[in-house]
């Protein structure tokens, strides 16, 4: 006895939302055509399978599977099939909605054990919930109705070839389903067990639950959390005679300098920790000692070169860098775009991924006295990836 599955793909699913018809949109990595088609390749008890589709949708389809071109209605694309499927020696055919991707072996192994005793079977789910009547979501509710008796309808609905066949060519206009049209030609339909997950995608939030219950049973790995990490930073420079501070490498006029073993940028110095500590690699004394009288005076550009350049190597890229400057004096909103010019420059990216900004301490503090400047940063750093542009 052989056993063709019908699988009507057709339709446009507006409701779903998206630029293509749901049946050709992705979830869980593979189109919900290719889930379904799958879920029937894969059964031991179907021989055979026919997709009914748009012509619009030809170059979609699948490779490897047999298509027909579908109708106005669903009863005509499913007449379509049907026809496709003459001359093939079908006797049982399960008619399969498309959308419904999450259809088990278990509920088709009941369908198919129905149809060894009955003409037409079909899956359906016990209606629990209370039933009200009324026009629309917003509107009055109109009446209860009794939930006795009833059930949801699911796919595949199967039937002995032939008759299907006959009930559909004789059935007039449209049809609800399959189950419609077989009762009308006088066919007897069992019901069989179906399954909440057997559920069919229709609107945009149908997706994200339809690719949960796929993934737990497929066992899919899940989306790789991307390799995120942050760092801090925070430095301290005192001033002492000058007449110009370097603040995240940018040269400001005033009264006084900042000490410090390089050229005391403290900016710099925090966005440098803040990198290297995101790489767990320690902060600039462990790279560069301050015994070490190479780098007295030295431009801190140097430092946070070689930074990002660690970052690269441990397979980092920047994602973003925030800095601080906690000061009175000299104002740093003038200069902030420069800041962040010359940072970006220095890292190799977009200056949109740098924040230089300043505050005060509200003249409390070594900073409010103004005996110096301290500043904090934070650093993202994500692994896979190359410094962004």
């Amino acid at each position: 006895m052989r056993t063709a599955a019908l699988i009507v793909a057709a339709g446009r699913g507006t409701r779903a939302g998206g630029a293509l018809p749901k049946q050709w949109q992705t979830i869980a990595g593979r189109r919900v055509a290719d889930w379904t088609l799958d879920a029937f390749a894969s059964h031991p008890g179907i021989d055979h399978i026919v997709m009914v589709i748009n012509p619009a949708d030809a170059e979609l389809a699948p490779k490897g599977v047999e298509t027909t071109a579908g109708g106005a209605t669903r009863a005509q694309s499913v007449l379509a099939g049907l026809q496709a499927l003459q001359g093939k020696g079908i006797d049982r055919v399960l008619i399969h909605d498309v959308a419904r991707a999450c259809v088990s072996h278990q509920v088709i192994d009941g369908v198919l054990a129905a149809l060894s005793s009955h003409p037409g079977a079909a899956p359906g789910l016990e209606i629990t919930d209370a039933l009200w009547r009324g026009a629309a979501t917003g509107q009055p509710i109109t009446a209860t109705v009794s939930r006795a008796g009833l059930f949801r309808a699911q796919t595949p609905q199967g039937f002995h070839f032939a008759q299907i066949l006959t009930a559909h060519q004789m059935h007039q206009g449209d049809a609800a389903d399959d189950v419609e049209v077989a009762r009308a030609a006088g066919l007897s339909v069992v019901i069989t067990q179906g399954c909440a997950q057997n559920l069919k995608i229709t609107r945009p939030a149908d997706f994200q639950r339809a690719a949960q219950i796929l993934e737990q049973e497929h066992r899919l790995p899940m989306p790789a959390l991307p390799d995120i990490r942050l760092g801090n930073g925070y430095d301290v420079h005192a001033f002492g005679p000058g007449d110009h501070v370097t603040l995240c490498g940018v040269a400001l006029p005033h009264g006084r300098a900042l000490m410090g073993h390089s050229d005391a940028d403290v900016g710099m110095h925090a966005i440098t920790d803040a990198i290297y500590g995101a790489l767990a690699q320690g902060d600039i004394g462990r790279h560069f000692p301050p015994s070490d009288p190479q780098w007295k005076g030295a431009d801190s550009a140097i430092f946070l070169a070689h930074a990002v350049k660690l970052a690269a190597e441990m397979g980092y890229g920047i994602g973003n860098i925030d800095c601080t400057l906690v000061c009175e004096q000299p104002k740093i909103g003038p200069h902030a775009d420069a800041m962040q010019a010359r940072l970006a420059q220095i890292m190799g990216i977009a200056p949109q991924r740098i924040s230089v900004k300043a505050t005060t301490s509200e003249r409390l503090g070594f900073t409010g006295r103004e005996e110096g400047i301290a500043a904090l940063a934070t650093a993202t750093l994500i692994g896979g990836a190359t410094p962004c542009a």
